[in-house]
């Protein structure tokens, strides 16, 4: 029984390294989007991020979504080309938000499963994900490679300022609302004017360990300094 059970803590505990090393990895070799830190609310960061363009499409799930977007990253785009993946995944919803599964993305709700596993289905009306790869910041509006899928855009994003709460733990709908709620009262008790709706944004893959993840909501709020 004792070695059953000192196997077991062997197995867990080299599972946990093998998942730090693997996010270490990630985190080394994924190009994060710049931003400059402006100013801080209590907990919460309002950074600048410069102009940039994503690959954006709205689907019915995150599978969907994400299948769609790694596809023209992958050269389903009118130059073949290959483009790095960039953190984080932004990902916004219509209804309510689940849980984003791999990074980097821009999700405007949850989370996607693997390219191989995501099943392609026709987008419901005012339902579902909007879901946003940030390319590098070699390219523009003009210069990225035109998606070959019509449910794939291209938009530039102009400089903005997002109030960003990051967090860490296992996702679920409950926890991303509370963190939604607490980075919006934080703003309100300052009297820091918003700008739409809060959204998420992942840098994990989905087997990292939920006290490694780096997740974080956030909102476009007035620009300052």
């Amino acid at each position: 029984m004792v070695r059953k059970a000192t196997l077991a803590l062997g197995l867990a505990g080299g599972f946990a390294a093998a998942s730090g090393l693997w996010t270490l990895y990630q985190r080394n070799s994924t190009d994060t989007i710049p931003y400059t830190v402006v100013a801080t609310v209590d907990d919460v960061e309002l950074r600048r991020y410069p102009r940039l363009v994503v690959a954006e499409t709205a689907a019915p799930s995150e599978n969907v979504a994400f299948r769609r977007l790694f596809r023209y990253i992958a050269g389903a785009n009118e130059s073949d080309a290959d483009i790095s993946m960039t953190a984080p995944v932004e990902v916004k919803s219509g209804g309510g938000t689940s849980i984003p599964m791999t990074a980097p993305v821009e999700i405007s709700v949850g989370g996607p499963t693997s390219p191989t596993e995501a099943v392609e289905s026709e987008p419901a009306a005012d339902s579902g994900v909007r879901m946003r790869f940030y390319l590098p910041e070699t390219f523009d509006i003009d210069t990225a490679p035109v998606p070959l899928d019509d449910s794939v855009t291209l938009e530039a994003i102009p400089e903005r300022t997002l109030a960003v709460r990051q967090f860490s733990g296992r996702l679920t709908d409950d926890r991303l609302d509370r963190e939604r709620e607490r980075l919006t009262e934080t703003l309100a008790d300052a009297s820091v004017p918003t700008v739409g709706d809060p959204l998420f944004m992942g840098y994990d893959a989905p087997w990292t360990l939920p006290f490694l993840r780096r997740n974080e909501v956030a909102v476009e709020v007035v620009s300052v300094g």
